[in-house]
C-alpha cells in the first residue's frame, strides 16, 4: 500500500492519503491551469517574412527598352545603384592591379628589400 499511495499532511496537520491516480489527476489539473506563455517578439523574422516584393518593379526596369540591347543598353547599369556599385568594383580592381604591378616591379628590380 505504501508504494501505491502517497501520504501528505494538509494545512491542519491531518494526514491525507492519496492514490497515485488521484495525485496524477491533481497534477495534470494544476499544470493545465498555468498561465499561457507569452509569445516572444520576432522582429527580424517578421521583417524578413513581411518584406515587400519588388520583383515586378525590378523586372520592369531591367526589361525597359527590350532585353536584346547589347552594348547600347546593358543590364548591369540599369538599376539606380548600379553606377555606384560598378564604380566601387572598378576602384578596388584598379587598386589591386596597381599594388600587384608595384610588387612585380620591386621583385624584378630588387628594390624595397629589407636589409638583414
Amino acid at each position: 500500500e505504501g508504494a501505491t499511495k502517497e501520504n501528505h499532511r494538509n494545512t491542519f496537520g491531518k494526514r491525507v492519503t492519496m492514490s497515485l491516480s488521484a495525485a496524477r489527476a491533481v497534477a495534470v489539473r494544476n499544470v493545465s491551469r498555468k498561465a499561457p506563455v507569452q509569445q516572444q517578439k520576432r522582429t527580424i523574422i517578421d521583417y524578413l517574412t513581411n518584406y515587400p516584393d519588388k520583383v515586378a518593379e525590378v523586372k520592369k526596369i531591367q526589361c525597359a527598352g527590350g532585353t536584346l540591347q547589347g552594348e547600347a543598353n546593358p543590364t548591369w547599369i540599369k538599376q539606380p545603384n548600379d553606377k555606384f556599385v560598378n564604380g566601387a568594383g572598378l576602384l578596388l580592381a584598379s587598386l589591386g592591379l596597381t599594388k600587384a604591378t608595384i610588387a612585380l616591379y620591386r621583385l624584378a628590380s630588387g628594390k624595397g628589400k629589407i636589409e638583414d
